[in-house]
């Protein structure tokens, strides 16, 4: 076996109980691996084990063993493990070591002394294997998301490792790149016979691309290690708050029965003809719902271009109004112009030309703190965001800001706490939280000033189902019961389909469509231009000979919010009893 662990526990020194309890798991050579679970399963920390964070950077007690390659690690210094094993990281801005892409792949080759002639031709042929030969000039802060992903890659390649270990890869990445990403790996999989262990939350993403083995965890403990169609065909992870493919969820919903041997973790695959009496007949039950409307205009963005050089434009002409109340989401690939708009409309940058206006109030003659009272934004990145060392102390910081009576600020920062799922946190240092923890926080801190526009960019990154879809349902509430208009931005098809009934899709700096969501998610060349793909509904109802797509998709998303309802009442009387 090139991985085992043997009865392998772990605690941080900084914790009263095991983040990973009697772990017995073995990956073979050239396996191809997902590590499965929600926030706090213990995955991340499953990772850094195997990559030599824990023990050399993150201190604990660890009991059982680990051996890589036959070798046990706790005889390990850190250079044995990058010997081993390379290591792609969730945050990639924090991977770079060189001014230029070729600087930061040649980067392990200085320090191990190659010769310039032979370092200049690996550096070349290694960016050729992730599509960056013709960039090795470029820095790579200036980079997309999915090429700051290769160069990560890239920088590891160098090393010619056996086992590449990616940490939630797609994680900031548009469904286009997302599928490239996901071809990369495979072809390093499939062509150079590396060992693959990705840890992801996002299922149907990583199954773009056949995997061997999915290991679902939770609570620290490996709940499943299964192949990918068993664990599907199974109740484990509806069980373990994963989220499923969109459209294994219609095929459920139409009462289908899904089995093992149908091949159910590849929509391809399926004997969709067995379901076809099925889906009709659920679809033949659709009802129309009418949308609910707001004529009162909240936010006017009008004739808006911005330029951060002053000679490419990262916005050209963007104009769209948002009425009060909606629930509206902004689409576009990486750097299409999205988060430069948010960017704007806090006050971080100012236009070149054009107004944003919310209310009648024009916002160029407020101040980031002014704005902030009227326009609420939770930024893609966390670590961009916090500012305090408790996460109690980052949630109340705008509160106290605004002079709020400290008993009104520990009552609010409960709630949001508690609505968040990190109640059990709020003493904790925010260092010690993993990304979508961190996540989490900031969307809590921007909550609890309960603005009139709340704008979440990439809400659901490095989120688990279980903990997102809890506080997307607070921020449903406060849409539907106290009017906040909410904006979001994000590459997620799947949030965007269940909460948001009309879409703004960017590309190349312009807005291309603005249409209800159902409409544009059954448009596939406007979704192409966008690097967006169509979704698995989608497909399935394409697939199925469905003609109306779009009522198609309306229906699966009213059966979903009643399905979401009932889950929810039985919850609350539940808890009653």
């Amino acid at each position: 076996m090139l991985i085992e662990f043997s009865g392998f526990s772990f605690q941080y020194n900084a914790l009263e109980k095991p983040t990973l309890h009697d772990i017995n798991l073995t990956i073979s050579r050239g396996e191809k691996i997902l590590i499965l679970g929600p926030s706090g399963s213990g995955k991340s920390t499953l990772g850094s084990c195997l990559n030599g964070l824990i023990p050399h950077a993150s201190k604990g007690t660890i009991s059982g063993t680990l051996k890589i390659a036959g070798r046990d690690v706790s005889q390990f210094e850190m250079k044995d493990y990058t010997e081993q094993l390379g290591t792609v990281l969730q945050d990639t801005d924090n991977q770079f070591v060189g001014l230029s892409i070729g600087e930061d792949i040649a980067f392990a080759l200085e320090n191990q002394l190659v010769n310039n002639a032979d370092m200049c031709t690996i550096v070349r042929d290694t960016a050729a294997m992730v599509n960056l030969d013709s960039m090795l000039s470029h820095s790579p802060h200036e980079l997309s998301g999915g090429q700051k992903q290769r160069v990560s890659l890239a920088g590891i390649l160098v090393d010619d490792v056996d086992i590449l270990l990616f940490d939630e890869p797609l994680a900031a990445l548009d469904p286009k790149t997302s599928q490239s990403t996901i071809e990369i790996i495979d072809k390093l999989h499939v062509e150079h016979g590396k060992t693959i262990i990705i840890i992801e939350h996002r299922l149907e993403d990583v199954l773009y691309r056949q995997v061997d083995r999915i290991i679902l965890m939770d609570k620290g403990r490996v709940v499943a290690d299964m192949t990918p169609d068993a664990l599907l065909a199974s109740p484990l992870l509806s069980q373990h708050g994963i989220r499923e493919p969109l459209y294994l969820s219609a095929l459920k919903s139409a009462g289908c029965e899904i089995l093992e041997n149908q091949h159910c973790a590849n929509l391809d695959a399926m004997p969709l003809a067995a379901f076809k009496d099925s889906i009709e007949r659920w679809f033949e039950n659709q009802s129309h719902q009418i949308p609910r409307t707001n004529n009162k205009q909240i936010l006017c963005i009008d004739a808006l271009s911005f330029s951060y050089d002053g000679e490419t434009n990262a916005l050209a002409d963007v104009s769209f109004i948002v009425k009060k109340g909606e629930m509206l989401s902004i689409l576009g690939k990486n750097g299409s112009g999205k988060s430069t708009l948010s960017k704007l409309i806090m006050g971080v940058c100012e236009p070149d030309t054009g107004s944003i206006h919310v209310g009648d109030e024009d916002l160029s003659g407020l101040s980031i703190f002014e704005r902030s009272q009227r326009v609420g934004v939770v930024m893609q990145n966390p670590n961009h965001m916090i500012s305090h060392h408790m996460i109690f102390d980052e949630v109340a910081f705008g509160l106290r800001n605004q002079g709020v009576d400290e008993s009104v600020v520990v009552e609010k920062v409960a709630e949001v706490l508690s609505l968040c799922g990190l109640y059990k946190y709020r003493n904790w240092p925010i260092n010690t939280l993993s990304y979508g923890q961190k996540k989490r926080v900031t969307i809590a801190s921007i909550l609890a000033l309960t603005p009139d526009i709340l704008i979440l960019d990439e809400p659901t990154a490095g989120q688990d189902y279980e903990n997102y879809t809890a506080m997307m349902r607070f921020i449903k509430q406060l849409n539907e019961e106290q009017g906040v208009t909410v904006i979001i931005i994000s590459h997620d098809l799947h949030l965007v389909l269940q909460y948001t009934s009309r879409s703004i899709v960017m590309a190349d700096s312009k807005v291309i469509a603005d249409a209800a969501m159902t409409d544009i998610f059954s448009t596939p060349d406007v979704l192409g231009q966008a690097n967006l793909t169509t979704t698995s509904l989608y497909e399935l109802a394409v697939r199925l000979g469905i003609d109306d797509t779009n009522n198609f998709m309306q229906h699966f998303i009213a059966q979903e919010q009643i399905s979401a309802q009932r889950t929810e009442l039985k919850t609350e009387q539940e808890t009653k009893s």
